[in-house]
C-alpha cells in the first residue's frame, strides 16, 4: 500500500502519488438515498466533520421541490430507504413536509442531535407515526460522559439529547445513537459505559450504538495510505466490496443554488466525487477511492448506513 504524497497529478484520480491503479468502486444499485439538508445548524462542534454551525451556507438549505425530484427518481430506480444527515436536519423549514412525503414510499432514517430544533418539532414528528413507513432516528452522544459530550456540544445538551431519545423511545420510534470512536479504545469497555447511561435515562440498554472514527473537518489533509486496486483484493472480498457505502447509496447536496448527486455521505468537500444532476447520470460512475475518508471505510467498515 502506498502512502499519500502532497503533491497531485493530472491522473490522480484514476492513480496513486506513485502511479498504481487507484482502487475502485462500481456502484451496482441506488438501495439507499442521503440527503444533506444543508451546513446550518444549531450547535457549532468543533470537531464536526461538515463543519456545520449556525448560519453555515457551504451546503444550502434543502427545500421541498429540491427533494421530492430526487425521490421520486430513486423509486422508479428500485430504493429501499431514504436518509438525511445535515448540519442539523430539524433546523430545515421543508423537513417534515420531505419526511411525510418519503414516508408514504419507503422507510427514512434521520441523523440528528437531538436538541432544540428536534424537541421543538416533536408535536410534528409524532404524527410521523402513522405514515406507511417507518421512522428512525439516530442522535449524537460523543461520550458516554456528560462533561465530554457538553464540552463540544454546550452546556446542558447531554441530557437534553437523552431525554429526546427517551420520549422518542416512549413513543414508538425506532432510535439509535451515534458516538465517537478515538483510537486505540476498548470498545466493549465504551459500550458498557453507555448502557450505563442507558439504565440511568430509563432508555432500552439494548439501544443500537453506532461508532464513528475521527473523519476530520471537511478539505482536511491526511497523511493515510492511499489505496490501490491490489489493496482491493488483498485485503477485502467480494462481499465486503458490496458493503462500502458507495456500492449501493448515493447522496444529494445543494451547493451554489444547485442539486448534486455526490458519491458518499463523506466526501462533499470534494467535486471529483459530484456525479452529476440526476441519479441515472450518477449511477454508472466508478468511484475511485481517492479521499481520506474513504480509508475510514477501507480500514474500519465505517458506514452511515443502518437499515
Amino acid at each position: 500500500m502506498s502512502t499519500t504524497a502532497d503533491t497531485q497529478v493530472d491522473n490522480s484520480w484514476m492513480q496513486t502519488a506513485d502511479g498504481q491503479p487507484r482502487g475502485y468502486i462500481q456502484p451496482s444499485s441506488i438501495r439507499e438515498l442521503w440527503f444533506h439538508t444543508g451546513t446550518t445548524c444549531n450547535l457549532s462542534c468543533p470537531f464536526c466533520l461538515e463543519g456545520s454551525k449556525p448560519g453555515d451556507n457551504r451546503l444550502n438549505r434543502i427545500r421541498f421541490e429540491d427533494a421530492k425530484p430526487f425521490i421520486d427518481e430513486a423509486l422508479e430506480l428500485g430504493v429501499q430507504q431514504f436518509s438525511f444527515t445535515g448540519g442539523e436536519p430539524f433546523v430545515i423549514r421543508d423537513m417534515i413536509r420531505i419526511l411525510e412525503y418519503a414516508l408514504e414510499h419507503r422507510p427514512c432514517l434521520v441523523l440528528t442531535n437531538g436538541t432544540d430544533p428536534l424537541i421543538k418539532r416533536m408535536h410534528d414528528v409524532v404524527p410521523l407515526l402513522d405514515k406507511p413507513n417507518p421512522l428512525a432516528l439516530r442522535i449524537s452522544i460523543d461520550y458516554p460522559d456528560a462533561t465530554l459530550h457538553d464540552a463540544g456540544r454546550g452546556a446542558g445538551n447531554f441530557d437534553k439529547a437523552l431525554d429526546t431519545v427517551r420520549a422518542l423511545h416512549e413513543h414508538g420510534f425506532r432510535v439509535s445513537l451515534a458516538r465517537q470512536m478515538p483510537h486505540g479504545e476498548d470498545s466493549a469497555a465504551a459500550d458498557r459505559a453507555y448502557r450505563s447511561v442507558f439504565k440511568s435515562f430509563r432508555i432500552p440498554e439494548d439501544t443500537n450504538i453506532v461508532a464513528f472514527p475521527d473523519f476530520l473537518s471537511p478539505g482536511s489533509p491526511a497523511d493515510i495510505p492511499q489505496i490501490t486496486e491490489s489493496c482491493m483484493t488483498q485485503y477485502h472480498s467480494e462481499k465486503s466490496r458490496d458493503e462500502f457505502m458507495c456500492t449501493f447509496s448515493k447522496m444529494i447536496v445543494k451547493k451554489e443554488g444547485r442539486m448534486r448527486v455526490y458519491a458518499c455521505t463523506l466526501v462533499d468537500d470534494d467535486e471529483e466525487y459530484d456525479l452529476g444532476g440526476s441519479l441515472e447520470e450518477a449511477m454508472p460512475v466508478r468511484v475511485m477511492l481517492k479521499h481520506h475518508r474513504c480509508y475510514s471505510c477501507f480500514a474500519y467498515g465505517a458506514s452511515c448506513s443502518e437499515g
